[in-house]
């Protein structure tokens, strides 16, 4: 017998795989990609968890799939920010549906908790994405199975009820308990590890699709560096750090210039389209975050065309075009 489980890589889904596996299932923790997790490589946390458990973990891009049919037209509509949860919830349970077969499994099991998020862990949300995912029966939710309706696999017998849990609400401390009791290691705080439910991230996104189309390959630009929109339009994004520096050299994306400088300073990205106004201005902003004790005339490289200016603006003045 085998399950898969939408797995996130935090302590609730970690102790729901548990559960079940101490059943003597084999349960395959499928970490679903929608592009908009935390710019944190959770990675190697991941695989830990599920090495820590004995679930197989393995991952499932669908960013194009989720642009397209989720983040701009969610049924259910938005939480606070930019956050489809309920239709996002409903399509990860709808793709792991489709692995089922695939992957040899008879059902499906998730971390949620009924009433740990008011919004969209309430019974009637939990039960909408049972409608939109075509899961109905099919989706057991151990943390809460007790004080749910009894699905297909503790019906059948497949799985032992009594042995699942009746954690309801915010309160955290039976999570906690189980924890200790199961030995677990590392495992994560509670916390947002979705982007989308970030203000100044929705901002980003607001402000992107009111100029442009948004694809696959622009996720990462929304995701690292400081965000610009320059007074004729262009968007203007700046390395804050190593990191997001090594990020934004790699992208590839025909919508953007690669701005370059022989000074120690930022990788920067302007629109392919940019004005000649937004280009030097990018290029003093630019100048403004690399490391003091130049002087004089500086020559940038946008793409293969070269431009000359001199530092006259300050890191202030970039504040005003801040995303």
């Amino acid at each position: 017998m085998k399950a898969i489980a939408l797995f996130s890589g935090g302590l609730d889904s970690t102790l729901a795989m548990k559960l079940i596996i101490d059943q003597g299932i084999e349960v395959i923790a499928c970490n679903i990609n929608t592009g908009f997790g935390s710019t944190k490589d959770r990675l190697s946390h991941m695989k830990n968890m599920c090495e820590q458990v004995g679930a197989e973990f393995r991952s499932v891009d669908i960013r194009d799939e989720y642009i397209r049919e989720v983040l701009f037209t969610p049924k259910y509509g938005y939480g606070k920010n930019f956050n489809p949860c309920i239709d996002c919830h409903g399509k990860m349970f709808e793709v792991a549906k489709r692995k089922m077969e695939e992957w040899g499994a008879s059902f499906l099991i998730s971390g949620e908790v009924l009433g740990q998020r008011p919004m969209s862990q309430n019974s009637e949300s939990l039960q909408k994405v049972l409608n939109l995912s075509n899961c109905e029966g099919l989706l057991l939710r151990p943390l809460s199975a007790q004080a749910l309706e009894p699905t297909i696999p503790e019906l059948e017998g497949w799985v032992d009820r009594d042995k699942l849990e009746n954690i309801v609400g915010r309160n955290r401390d039976r999570q906690m308990e189980l924890a200790e009791l199961f030995g677990l290691k590392d495992y994560e705080a509670p916390g947002g590890g979705c982007l989308l439910t970030d203000e100044k991230f929705s901002n980003k996104i607001r402000d992107f699709i009111a100029h442009d189309t948004m694809s696959v390959e622009d996720i990462p630009t929304l995701k690292y560096g400081r965000q610009l929109r320059l007074p004729d339009g262009a968007k203007f994004i700046i390395g804050r750090n190593a990191e997001d520096n090594a990020v934004l050299e790699a992208i590839v994306n025909p919508k953007y210039v690669h701005i370059h400088t022989e000074l120690f300073g930022p990788h920067s990205l302007i629109s392919h389209n940019a004005s000649e106004n937004d280009k030097m201005l990018a290029a003093k902003l630019m100048l403004a975050y690399c490391k003091p004790g130049f002087e004089g005339e500086q020559t940038l490289m946008f793409g293969e065309e070269s431009l000359t200016t001199v530092s006259d603006l300050t890191r202030n003045d970039a504040a005003k075009y801040f995303i």
